[in-house]
């Protein structure tokens, strides 16, 4: 077997930086607090937060936790022994929690739905774990950023604007859960290096005072920007508002001006008040010159997903377009809805599409698609299906029924939630920004002082192979972070054994490789094997005919602690085969007070395609990216053992059939992206 040593990356190296609580100021133009005073106001105004409390409460939280120990079977590591990490024995579950009691919402806030603890109250981490905070991901300096554990919306506005992408996301300033939520504010000009701005918007009014929750940017012609947004009222009805930039020719938007006669839209009759938020980016319809904005909701008649679309012609009064964009049964509330056009054909289908010409493109030409995604409130998924819309009808239909929205294909069959896309205009191109959440404990949490984190961000095209897929990549700007490449060529890996790569800093890498099965192997593999699937197998551990292989990232030395990304290989009734794409978290960490998964889902191969995969791996989060993007698979790991210069990673083959081939391995060190404070 072949084994190397990894160096040290250092704390320092990661570029952690702190912000004066202090320097957090509001920094919109504040509007009246009542529903009936319209007054004008003309000044700006900062409102300083004191962090106080919440310390307070976040250290009494800290005494008075108790951890214990979790126990593990210890895989033998004998080079002349199949490893047993390998098998499909000693799997170790962790013990989910009910939830622990609300602080309520008097208090605005919620326990966090993701909480699990195993015996003894959790792992006794150290008292610095600031390791798992991520060296070149997106995340605040501290506290709270929304997840995939609230219940509330989650996503904010992404956009582009005068040389400078703006990245809004709710963010709670006076803790690392949930609550309080205002719109933290980030610039940057490539995606990858970030300044942290103060805060955009923060819930100061009657029609926000619940949270300043998510919202979409718009970006007129003209230039002129429309930030709405969904807002909890006093009441706890869903609102939306408006608001625009303070001073329109200032590249970093540093201030905001809510409208004055806000909200703008209020729940029609035939809905519960809690079931209307999360505005789109709008499009611009030709035919009578209005702007098209959809909002996610539910029919509690069949627990159906629903698309609403309003019409404006100056994002203030407002008129609901007869019927319904999509409905989709039994799938609940629709979150985050998000709707766009992709190229479906030729050359152009490099290209993104902006939604201001949308409906001009229409649904008569072959060569446009379009996009429908919601967030299910249900099982907390993306789900997307793409299909046709038809503009002077309000109607867009799948392509596919049998893969409509909530019950098909997904952006990724891991942890992103709410995402958002926008349209760049500088390289022409749809991005994507997912939320990650964290899966370990609020303890831990507070601990720490942050929760959550941006996926990288991707590229959205349609892929014109498959024509069912769309193909997410992370933006080329990430590549600037790659240094010290190693290659490898032809590496063939035997059945129940593995093989260690060189890296010096495995805790944050860039892998691209390329597989390999020779049709001997194939041809001993003719037992059908339907029923497979990723999570209810036994993950990396499970032996089968053509799978599991590929790559064991974050682990340590013995290969009790690792993240396995592979492939898995069934066969149908018919002899055909599929493809599986996966990721086993389940040998990740120690720690027990974590949820542990195995996820993910099948990818197509068509003829003549090798695999093809690409990960991300940055301390705590796994992005793993199948046949050009066309399955994606996030996961958020907390080794205990497998960090820093303790961190490897191994090629591994745990097939029976025969051998696989690694035709080609790539893997860069990245280097962090050292976000920075205020400009």
């Amino acid at each position: 077997m072949h084994h190397a040593l990894i160096s040290l990356i250092s704390n320092q190296e990661r570029g952690v930086l702190k912000m004066d609580p202090s320097d957090i100021q509001s920094s919109y133009v504040p509007l009246p607090t009542t529903a009936t005073d319209s007054d004008n106001v003309t000044s700006a105004s900062s409102r300083r937060r004191s962090l106080l409390i919440a310390g307070a409460a976040s250290f009494l939280l800290l005494i008075l936790s108790i951890s214990g120990v979790a126990l593990y079977l210890s895989p033998q590591t004998n080079a002349d022994q199949e490893p047993t990490l390998l098998k499909s024995n000693g799997q170790v579950e962790p013990t989910i929690l009910e939830p622990a009691m609300s602080r309520g919402p008097s208090d605005g806030v919620s326990e966090k739905v993701s909480a699990v603890r195993g015996p003894g109250g959790g792992f006794p981490w150290s008292n610095s774990i600031q390791w798992q905070r991520t060296g070149f991901h997106f995340q605040p300096e501290k506290n709270w950023m929304n997840g995939m554990n609230t219940k509330k919306n989650l996503s904010a506005g992404p956009v582009y604007y005068k040389g400078w992408y703006h990245l809004f996301y709710q963010y709670n300033p006076d803790a690392a859960y949930w609550g309080n939520i205002t719109w933290g504010h980030a610039v940057s000009q490539d995606m990858v290096h970030w300044y942290h701005l103060p805060l955009a918007m923060e819930p100061d009014h009657w029609y926000d005072s619940k949270g300043v929750w998510t919202g979409s940017a718009t970006v007129s012609p003209s230039g002129q920007v429309y930030m709405l947004y969904t807002g909890g009222t006093n009441a706890s009805v869903q609102v939306q508002n408006l608001a625009v930039p303070s001073d329109p020719s200032d590249p970093l938007l540093l201030h905001w001006t809510k409208y004055e006669g806000n909200p703008v839209l209020t729940p029609p009759s035939s809905l519960l008040p809690s079931d209307f938020r999360d505005p789109t980016t709008a499009w611009f319809d030709n035919s009578d010159g209005t702007w098209r904005v959809a909002i996610g909701s539910k029919d509690d008649n069949n627990h159906s997903g629903i698309a609403l679309v309003y019409k404006t012609k100056d994002f203030i009064s407002y008129e609901l377009v007869p019927g319904l964009l999509h409905k989709v049964a039994k799938v609940g509330m629709w979150e985050c809805v998000d709707f766009y056009a992709v190229a479906a054909s030729g050359t152009s289908a490099n290209q993104a599409i902006d939604t201001t010409v949308l409906a001009a493109m229409g649904n008569s030409q072959d060569d446009i698609r379009h996009v429908l995604k919601a967030s299910m409130d249900d099982d907390r998924h993306d789900y997307y299906a793409i299909g046709s819309f038809d503009p002077i009808n309000n109607k867009w239909k799948p392509d596919n029924a049998d893969i409509d929205v909530g019950i098909g294909l997904r952006y990724d069959w891991g942890l992103i939630y709410a995402s958002k896309t926008f349209f760049d205009p500088v390289k022409q191109r749809r991005i994507l920004w997912g939320y990650v959440g964290e899966t370990d404990s609020e303890k831990s949490d507070i601990r720490k002082g942050w929760g959550g984190l941006m996926a990288i961000p991707r590229t959205v095209l349609f892929d014109v192979k498959t024509r069912s897929h769309l193909l997410q990549w992370p933006v080329e700007e990430v590549e600037q972070l790659r240094t010290n490449r190693t290659t490898y060529t032809n590496i063939t890996i035997d059945a129940a054994s593995y093989f260690r790569l060189s890296a010096s800093r495995a805790a944050q890498l860039d892998i691209v490789a390329e597989f390999e099965i020779k049709n001997t192997t194939l041809e001993k593999a003719m037992e059908a094997d339907e029923e497979y699937s990723c999570s209810t197998s036994h993950g990396a551990a499970g032996r089968g005919l053509l799978g599991p292989f590929g790559f064991l990232v974050l682990a340590d030395k013995s290969l009790t602690e690792q993240t396995a990304v592979y492939f898995y290989i069934s066969r149908n009734s018919d002899g055909s085969l599929k493809t599986h794409f996966c990721q086993d978290e389940t040998r990740s960490s120690k720690a027990t007070d974590i949820i542990k998964r195995i996820v993910g889902n099948i990818v197509p191969v068509l003829s003549g395609e090798t695999l093809t995969v690409r990960i991300l791996v940055d301390h705590s989060i796994v992005e793993g990216f199948a046949q050009g993007g066309r399955t994606c698979i996030t996961s958020r790991v907390y080794p205990t053992k497998a960090i820093d210069d303790a961190a490897g990673i191994y090629l591994f083959n745990n097939a029976t059939a025969g051998p696989i081939t690694a035709k080609s391995v790539t893997v860069w060190e990245m280097s962090s992206s050292y976000n920075r404070g205020l400009l």
